[in-house]
């Protein structure tokens, strides 16, 4: 990408950000298992990064070399792959080392060749009584098609099967969506020691029950790898195909789009290693990465504790908002006063119990709400469901579009629509990302309006580890507003202007452009100035140059940036007033909030939008102002909180080498510890007025 000014490539930035995430698998400050966990949000991240962002380079680098050009996504998908391998060898040694940490406290993950006779002959019972149901393998024969036929992003076992002078080839699929990743096998002599066996090895260690009497061989070997495709996939434009049938299309597509990363056993004979390149059509637009004997580390993201409660996070029990619990209903609490909870550290309940009322409550006449991502069992869907069978009115945006959710979308639709939900599937042209939720409701004769504006979506379980915001309001103008987005998303050709909201593509990128530029002007006039953002990706162009505009101005500003950031600080005569920093720990950084100082009247939003293109031009997004005191006052000291972090805060410097905040003189300060005493003790004191 061209700039005029300096700006990182968002690629390599968030490559920079997952390493952010394997430092925390290196800290020996976390509990071990926690650290191993680590390495499974690592490789979870690692496989997105591929099936997105670097298929998005691989397809700038086609469309560029057919108009003559290329050299800059050529030179950047080499930058990439440089920078894969660097991070994948220090996972592996991170990956080897714990083995050694778990060890130590009595823990021990074999492989096939460290069984014992009688966890052997265990395994191999187990294996028939309860996996080798859910295992087909594929027989390579001249006839087989394997770029259509393995599945995108699970891990296969390469067996060479070899009889005399002959070879032939089987993949085994690694069944860990239907058999556990991690058995935990029968104790043998002392119970204080823990032995789990992954599954990729108990097949290993049962290859004779699949090919014997099948297959005639005199030896076999067996080596892993994965493929990884395409998550992009066109859509048909055919005018009689509704939006559902082609996102059901889009989504088969999916299964054997092209490929964009071949991860293999680097143990794996280069004759194996030629025989796949050959099957599955590989090119040098293909990265091909040589990595350990497992693949799928995701499922690391689940790894069991067999051992000593220390070994992991003690939890933090979430905390009950007093300003719910002290009213009868969750509509008269809103109606005494703004509420703000701040997850995970309030209850998600209080969002699902505002909706369980509201299902039935008699005076209640319509709910609109839109949906981006719910739970697998959301109780958020149940009272919509409900709420219908109450004769109320229900409307639900369903956003199909939602990457890897998509499926479980297109299921909640049709749910929602055999229940007598009205469903809409929003504008086609724009992904409907903000996160609102109106109530409307009889009082006093009136109708009144009740809203929910967030950071984050209606989904329980991620709102036990991401962090995110929730405003309740009663407030006539924000809920006007909220209703005319609700009606800008049924009639996208009607003007629609907003006083108050900050809604993309509407105004967004207008009103930020001025938020910024006021500091400026508030600087140069001598009035106090300044900026505080804490986002997921800073990487627009536009916005970054105007923050490199207003640096330049004396503006001081401080950016808490989870994940990509391609704005560079500490440019000479550039960014020497922007300093940058990222919090990486036990729960998911995921709010995005702006706080402008405005001449000393300061202005705190708080919004669905990253700082990137696609969310203020290609997607409905919206944000709100802060108007109540106290609430204004919660986000600003979180914020602080984060900003003087000292355990968990990494610089975002202009060589992205991610070095931790020094800590000088400082106390220690833990910002998610510190933040959830913060708002417990403000509970407390709530409770106590």
């Amino acid at each position: 990408m061209q700039s005029s000014f300096p700006y990182m490539e968002k690629e390599l930035s968030w490559l920079s950000f997952n390493e952010r995430v394997l430092q925390e698998a290196a800290d020996p400050s976390n509990p071990v298992i926690e650290r191993v966990r680590f390495l499974g949000i690592f490789s979870n991240n690692q496989d997105e990064f591929f099936r997105v962002r670097v298929a998005g380079v691989k397809r700038r680098r086609l469309i560029e070399e057919s108009r003559g050009s290329g050299e800059a996504a050529r030179t950047l998908m080499a930058e990439i792959h440089n920078k894969v391998q660097v991070l994948q060898t220090r996972f592996d040694e991170i990956y080897h080392q714990l083995l050694l940490d778990l060890a130590r406290r009595n823990i021990f993950l074999v492989n096939e060749t460290q069984l014992t006779e009688f966890h052997g002959a265990w395994l191999k019972k187990h294996f028939r009584d309860k996996i080798r149901r859910h295992i087909i393998p594929i027989l390579l024969t001249k006839d087989t098609r394997l770029d259509l036929s393995l599945e995108d992003g699970l891990t296969y076992l390469v067996a060479e099967l070899r009889k005399d002078d002959r070879i032939q080839y089987a993949f085994i699929p690694v069944p860990s969506d239907k058999s556990a990743r991690f058995t935990l096998m029968p104790a043998e002599g002392t119970k204080k020691r823990k032995t789990m066996i992954l599954l990729d090895n108990i097949i290993r260690h049962c290859l004779d029950e699949l090919f014997e009497g099948i297959v005639q061989y005199d030896s076999i070997r067996c080596f892993s790898m994965k493929l990884t495709r395409d998550a992009e996939y066109g859509l048909s434009n055919e005018i009689d195909e509704s939006l559902l049938e082609q996102m059901s299309e889009g989504l088969k597509q999916r299964l054997t789009a092209e490929p964009v990363r071949l991860v293999y056993d680097r143990e794996m004979p280069h004759s194996m290693q030629e025989m796949l390149v050959e099957q599955l059509g590989h090119t040098d637009y293909d990265n091909l990465s040589p990595g350990g004997r497992y693949h799928n580390f995701r499922d690391f993201m689940s790894f069991p504790n067999p051992g000593r409660k220390y070994l992991e996070h003690e939890k933090l029990p979430a905390l009950a908002s007093n300003q719910f619990t002290r009213y009868p209903t969750a509509f008269a609490a809103i109606t005494a006063g703004d509420v703000l909870l701040n997850y995970p550290y309030h209850k998600f309940a209080h969002l699902t119990e505002w909706l369980r009322q509201a299902a039935y409550d008699p005076s209640v006449r319509a709910i609109k709400i839109n949906v981006y991502r719910v739970a697998k069992s959301s109780q958020v869907m149940n009272a919509l469901t409900e709420a219908v069978k109450n004769g109320k009115d229900v409307t639900v945006v369903v956003e199909l579009r939602a990457r890897f959710d998509e499926e479980a979308n297109i299921e909640w639709a049709k749910l929602l629509t055999d229940a007598g939900v009205r469903v809409s599937f929003g504008i086609p042209s724009l992904k409907i990302h903000s996160k609102l939720c109106l109530v409307s409701r009889i009082e006093h004769g009136e109708l009144v309006n009740y809203a929910h504006i967030g950071t984050g979506n209606f989904h329980e379980k991620t709102a036990k580890i991401y962090t995110d915001f929730s405003l309740f309001t009663k407030h006539p103008e924000l809920t006007r507003e909220v209703e005319q987005v609700f009606d800008f998303i049924d009639h996208p050709y009607r003007r629609t202007k907003f006083q108050h909201l900050l809604v993309s593509p509407v105004d967004n990128r207008r009103k930020l452009y001025s938020l910024i530029d006021r500091e400026s002007q508030n600087k140069l006039a001598g009035k106090p100035a300044g900026i505080t953002l804490k986002v997921n990706n800073l990487v627009d162009q536009g916005l970054i140059k105007r923050l490199y505009d207003a640096s330049r101005n004396g503006v001081k500003i401080r950016l808490i940036i989870r994940g990509m950031c391609s704005l560079i600080t500490e440019v000479p005569g550039v960014s020497d007033n922007i300093r940058a920093i990222s919090v990486v720990d036990r729960f998911l950084e995921h709010p995005r909030i702006m706080v402008f100082e405005n001449g000393g009247d300061q202005r705190v939003f708080i919004t669905s939008s990253d700082w990137m293109g696609r969310n203020l031009d290609a997607r409905i997004e919206v944000g709100t102002p802060i108007y109540d005191p106290r609430l204004k006052r919660i986000i600003t000291d979180t914020l602080e909180l984060q900003w003087s972090d000292t355990q968990k805060a990494r610089q975002l410097d202009r060589h992205q080498t991610n070095p931790y905040v020094k800590r000088g003189n400082r106390r220690k300060t833990r910002s998610q510890i510190e933040i959830y005493e913060y708002l417990k003790q403000m509970e407390d004191t709530l409770l106590a007025e």
